[in-house]
């Protein structure tokens, strides 16, 4: 029985990053990775927008039950993708790149699916 929820957790989990990607192409961001993995953990989304590398956290939620989807990045959560953004922009040797953190939180309620996106939604921290 808990395979059906996790398998369902991770079809919304990737639903909500189709639904995440498809919209910052929209907005005129050019995907470079979905799913980085590197030893840290792993980072949903890694596009560019103009010259800078944007590492987006997508969010995706079917209720508000358990509060925004863009609440669920504590601290913890940020200095992990701190950790995997310096290790992506090291592997390419990018480190003088522009870069920031964006979150991308899809709403994926019955009625309706939205993303809402929140540019620049935290510095790096734990550096």
């Amino acid at each position: 029985f808990g395979r059906r929820l996790t398998r369902a957790k991770q079809n919304k989990g990737a639903r909500g990053e189709e639904k995440a990607c498809d919209f910052l192409q929209g907005q005129g961001y050019r995907i470079l990775e979905r799913n980085y993995r590197c030893r840290l953990g792993e980072m949903d989304i890694i596009a560019r927008e103009g010259r800078t590398v944007v590492f987006v956290e997508v969010k995706a939620r079917s209720s508000e039950r358990f509060g925004l989807p863009q609440e669920a990045i504590g601290p913890q959560k940020r200095r992990r993708m701190t950790a995997i953004a310096l290790c992506y922009l090291k592997s390419k040797g990018w480190l003088g790149e522009p870069a920031r953190f964006d979150v991308a939180a899809v709403s994926l309620d019955s009625a309706s699916e939205t993303v809402t996106l929140y540019r620049n939604a935290f510095d790096a921290t734990g550096f």
